[in-house]
């Protein structure tokens, strides 16, 4: 038997393990498609780089063989070492980038600038991911940035740096992988002209825009085929030019041949590493694109695909330009065999294209955590596929990026110029995230100064020499990821600093709970039927557009909720721990809060079901209070009380009411439940210019319940009623304005820059999916 039990649990492990590897090589083959597109067409164009103006006066064997030196080491330091073997282990449940980094950060030391975190966020499951925290006493390092506010700012302008960097990728990159890969056609038999390459590249751009709204999804099948394809062939014409053309080139991956290569280049050989670091760009993809495969996948496909086939091609490319030394300037198509010039050509267009769309789905992504964190304005995001989450389109930045791009295009027409601007932007996001990864292996994986201090210095050196190389091209190109950054930086500033002073003007200006409980459960005012839902970012207290309804009207409803929808430094949170529920003011008051919790990369879909979801969170929190006595011990002891994570689980197995509905194709509930005349004729105006959308119209009754307490079933029913009369939406039409007394900046940024954004951007109302026909704002002006 135990044989036999052995023999069974050996099987089990060994079908696992088969299964595990088998859905690793699965994801490897999808990664080609979307993570590497951008990598792997860099051979169009890393030569022709390097080999510009100053350095074609070395035109020796030995300076050939010292670049493939300096591509091979760089290739095998910083892809290879610093990011396939450590960078990919600092995943944030799953995801990778900047964010993901930051966000490591932020929960494993006090370093977040979000203003309305509470303790109970540190109680969600993604939170809790990594080493704890807990296990040993916080360092000196870790103490000294929690206590200066300052440095916590500085440590997000430079996640905010490298954020504008990656979209001056997505600007950059289409512009130089679509003219490199047409640039084939300037030197075959119909000798087209610089204009009508523009034209061709231009036009190529425009349909690559046009068709971003369809999502990477529909036509991601046949992506990762033209990259295997495009691999093969690269690998294969290396290979071929390896043999044909010098095989001595193998020697050249002795780092001896850099020596050799900068002694005779000299400042001239320093300079041209601004176009060896193009043989890196897009190996940040890596990292970023991780939260839609695993950090095996990606592993396997660079380390036993992606590096040799780009190592052999660059071996080719050198052989052949080191007996074909006049041939630098389009050394990649001339490298090519005759035979197969046409069918590598237009694989190459195709790649080219590729690798241009993940960069630009990459930057859509970037954006949406921005807005995450507070720092870019309302954006609409659409998700474009079921079966890959968060994978985004944002129309405005789609269309932002397009005239960038054509921009870049029309105005430097050179790949030279282009490349050592996109070289720039590559290694200042590499730069970056080497700091933010000496800052993980100390606060997040607890290890020693004296083991990240070398991590450090290592590869800081490494890239410093490249950065400084593509810093000195600055007038040739390189100003414009420069441009771009201080583009979006500024706008992010700007939408940060007035978004923090409009969330304090809230914060010190909340109603007094004394005064609402001085009011009595009438609150001084006829209480109608139905729910409203008060929309704040505070998490605690009562804002003060509330004071303006409770003293300026007749009427208020009998059932209201503060809704705070709020940011979490995690990647998602799941349904089951999104809401937060809690009392305000003692029960008979029936007033609840309600705090909705998103990640950086969820994504808010209106699917109809937000009021149901509300009223099934409320009543089975009323029951909750009732059955759990540290939430409420009496009627009166907690005025804004104890919040309480309520799971969708438990309420299906433990919740009185009965649920009975069907689905209409339609607008909100509130028009369906309303009893009101007016909202019924405004129905049929209302579904002409919306969009239909599947909702769920439901109905609540309660369950007859002997053993339920009278005072928990008066509020049920009372919640029941609410919600049968109707629910109304209000929130603060704000006007923010800088105070008299503020300087001359400060007015520049709030009055002009800020007021701006916030005309131009989306509504809130529209952000968060509310219907149109059950919304009231009040108007409120925000001195800061």
């Amino acid at each position: 038997m135990e044989q036999g039990s052995g023999f069974s649990t050996s099987s089990t492990h060994s079908q696992f393990s088969r299964a595990y590897l088998a859905r690793n090589l699965i994801l490897a083959y999808q990664s080609f498609g979307v993570v590497y597109g951008d990598l792997s067409t860099s051979p169009l164009y890393v030569y022709s780089s390097i080999f510009d103006e100053k350095l074609r006066k070395y035109r020796t064997e030995e300076v050939v063989f010292g670049a493939f030196s300096l591509i091979f080491w760089t290739c095998t330091l910083i892809p290879l070492l610093k990011y396939v073997f450590i960078v990919l282990s600092a995943d944030d449940n799953g995801e990778g980038g900047i964010f993901a980094l930051y966000s490591l950060l932020c929960r494993h030391a006090k370093l977040s600038l979000l203003p309305n975190q509470q303790a109970a966020d540190e109680e969600l499951s993604a939170y809790k991911y990594g080493p704890s925290s807990h296990a040993v006493a916080p360092s000196q390092l870790k103490r000294f940035l929690e206590r200066h506010k300052t440095l916590r700012t500085i440590l997000l302008l430079v996640v905010l740096f490298g954020a504008c960097m990656v979209i001056g990728d997505g600007v950059l990159t289409p512009a130089i992988s679509v003219l490199s890969a047409i640039s084939g056609l300037q030197f075959t038999e119909a000798k087209l002209t610089n204009g009508e390459l523009l034209l061709i590249a231009c036009a190529i751009l425009v349909g690559l825009f046009a068709l971003q709204h369809c999502g990477t999804h529909k036509v991601a099948f046949i992506f990762a085929p033209i990259v295997i394809i495009w691999l093969l062939s690269i690998f294969s014409v290396g290979l071929y030019n390896v043999i044909h053309w010098n095989p001595r080139i193998i020697c050249a991956i002795s780092p001896h041949y850099i020596i050799k290569f900068l002694r005779v280049t000299g400042k001239d050989g320093w300079l041209s590493l601004g176009g060896v670091l193009l043989a890196i760009a897009g190996t940040e993809a890596m990292f970023a694109d991780l939260g839609h495969f695993t950090a095996l996948s990606i592993r396997l496909a660079f380390a036993f695909v992606i590096y040799p086939c780009l190592v052999v091609q660059y071996m080719g490319q050198a052989a052949f330009l080191s007996k074909n030394l006049d041939l630098f300037p389009n050394s990649f198509y001339d490298s090519i065999p005759e035979p197969v010039f046409w069918p590598v050509f237009v694989i190459a267009t195709l790649a080219a294209i590729v690798g241009s769309q993940a960069v630009i789905t990459a930057t859509f992504s970037i954006v949406k955590q921005c807005h995450a964190l507070g720092c870019f304005p309302r954006v609409k995001v659409v998700h474009t596929s079921k079966h890959i989450y968060g994978q985004v389109y944002i129309p405005e930045i789609n269309w932002i990026l397009m005239v960038f791009t054509l921009s870049v295009t029309i105005g430097f027409q050179d790949t030279r110029l282009i490349g050592n601007a996109y070289g720039l932007a590559c290694m200042a996001v590499m730069f970056t995230t080497t700091f933010l990864m000496a800052l993980v292996i100390v606060f997040v994986w607890q290890k020693s100064i004296l083991l990240a201090a070398p991590f450090l210095i290592f590869f800081w050196s490494i890239e410093a020499v490249y950065l400084s190389a593509a810093i000195i091209k600055v007038p040739e190109g390189g100003w414009v990821p420069l441009v771009l950054s201080a583009i979006f930086m500024i706008v992010m500033f700007v939408w940060h600093y007035g978004t923090r002073k409009k969330y304090y003007f809230d914060l010190h200006n909340k109603v007094s709970l004394k005064w609402l409980l001085g009011l009595g459960p009438s609150l001084g005012i006829v209480r109608v039927p139905g729910i409203g839902l008060i929309y704040s970012e505070l998490a605690t207290g009562v804002p003060a557009i509330f004071s303006h309804f409770v003293t300026n009207l007749p009427a208020f409803h009998k059932v209201l909720v503060f809704v705070c929808v709020k940011s979490v430094p995690v990647p998602y949170v799941s349904p089951e721990e999104r809401f937060l529920i809690g009392r305000v003011c003692p029960r008979p008051y029936r007033m609840y809060r309600c705090i909705v919790r998103y990640g950086y990369k969820d994504i808010q879909k209106d699917d109809g079901n937000f009021e149901n979801q509300l009223m099934l969170n409320i009543a089975e929190f009323i029951q909750m209070e009732a059955e759990e006595p540290q939430f409420s011990s009496s009627e009166s002891s907690t005025v804004d009380g104890r919040m309480a994570v309520i799971s969708t689980r438990s309420i299906q197995s433990s919740l009185s009411l009965i649920v009975s509905g069907h689905e209409e194709v339609g607008t909100s509930n509130s028009i369906y439940s309303s009893k009101s005349a007016t909202l019924q004729s405004l129905r049929s105006v209302y579904e002409d210019e919306n969009p239909i959308l599947r909702r769920r119209h439901v109905r609540f009754q309660l369950s007859p319940s002997p053993s339920m307490d009278p005072r928990v079933r008066e509020e049920l029913m009372d919640l029941i009623q609410a919600k049968d009369a109707g629910v109304a939406y209000i929130m603060g039409h704000s006007y923010v304005k800088a105070r008299r007394s503020s300087s001359y900046l400060k007015k520049l940024v709030i009055d002009i820059g800020y007021s701006f954004l916030r005309k131009n951007c989306r509504g809130p109302s529209v952000a968060l999916n509310i219907p149109h026909i059950s919304l009231i704002e009040v108007g409120m002006i925000y001195y800061v």
